[in-house]
């Protein structure tokens, strides 16, 4: 399960999409627009723009817009940067892999397997989903995964 931090991300990243090429939005119109509480919206929108996706504006007319073309921002990249690790146990995680504390082998291990074909099926997801698709509200047939 993803946090309420990255599901508020992936909402003011879908309000950002959505005024895309018009200028810097105000936190406080995203807030709203959004039903996110601004203070912590304000963190997020910095964090998200100290990985590069944003870049704020200040002043009168100021706020924060897209650094990056929505159709190449996927909603893997924003639970990452939010989250961490996508995978739900750190010894299917590609970009964070531990081993399991509790584990004795992973080549034994029966819970491994089934935590794999989790972390493959949301990744189909999360990865060919971008901030445009989202706001066009395209389904893409290939997302699918058998489980």
């Amino acid at each position: 399960m993803i946090s309420k931090r990255a599901k508020y991300a992936i909402k003011a990243m879908k309000a950002l999409t959505q005024a895309y090429g018009n200028g810097p939005v105000l936190i406080a119109r995203i807030a709203e627009q959004e039903h996110i509480p601004q203070k912590f919206l304000e963190g997020i929108l910095l964090e998200l723009r100290n990985h590069g996706l944003l870049q704020s504006q200040k002043g009168k007319g100021g706020g924060y817009m897209l650094r990056v073309e929505p159709d190449r921002i996927t909603l893997a990249q924003l639970v990452r940067i939010i989250d961490g690790p996508i995978a739900p146990t750190p010894c299917v995680s590609l970009h964070f892999y531990t081993r399991c504390d509790d584990c004795d082998s992973e080549e034994t291990c029966k819970i491994r397997p089934i935590m794999l074909r989790v972390r493959d099926a949301n990744l189909a997801v999360y990865e060919k989903t971008t901030l445009q698709m989202l706001v066009d509200g395209i389904k893409e047939p290939t997302m699918l995964v058998p489980v």
